[in-house]
């Protein structure tokens, strides 16, 4: 039985609203996540706040796609994967064999992306506790120290939206069903 429902900019609490009526013109549909966040209306817009945070960070499109698809897929958040999978690849115009790659939690083609991606599953697989060699690799390969709190940023987002996922039992939107993937188990 699941005990959260997913509401529509008419059924949703009326402080969330116009955030899920933002989210439905952003996509031209209500994603799952909102629809299930809308409930707790401080948690919807704490989520489009960190978003809008992250988009401010120093990141570019395909470098953000990179900590969002890395920290859901290490999380094993299903819903997120899918939809960071199609954001990369749409919006973000990410290479192929990158989104693949990180889908698979697997080496990147790309040296630099694959130190973003590395240091962003030690964030999440340590919590927080990054040092020494992990850290190190992130660095040489050309991210700050800025950019590592930039990372926790986008960790923090994504952990908002995974165990939000995870609790609710978010199902994938029609519209994100071709990047569908599942968590190894």
């Amino acid at each position: 039985m699941n005990h959260f429902p997913q509401h529509t900019p008419e059924s949703a609490p009326e402080a969330a609203r116009t955030k899920l009526q933002a989210g439905k013109d952003r996509f031209g549909f209500v994603p799952n996540l909102y629809a299930h966040l809308a409930e707790a209306p401080a948690a919807l817009d704490a989520y489009f706040d960190l978003s809008a945070q992250f988009e401010k960070s120093s990141f570019n499109p395909v470098e953000r796609q990179v900590i969002m698809l890395a920290a859901s897929a290490e999380n094993g958040c299903e819903f997120c994967v899918a939809v960071h999978s199609m954001m990369a690849r749409k919006m973000a115009k990410a290479p192929d064999a990158v989104v693949d790659a990180l889908r698979a939690q697997a080496t990147l083609p790309d040296p630099t992306l694959q130190a973003l991606a590395a240091f962003t599953r030690a964030m999440v697989q340590e919590r927080g506790w990054v040092v020494g060699a992990p850290l190190e690799a992130f660095l040489a390969a050309g991210y700050t120290p800025k950019q590592a709190l930039e990372v926790v940023l986008g960790v923090t987002m994504k952990t908002l939206s995974n165990y939000a996922n995870h609790l609710t039992g978010t199902t994938i939107n029609q519209e994100f069903a071709d990047e569908a993937w599942t968590r190894p188990k």
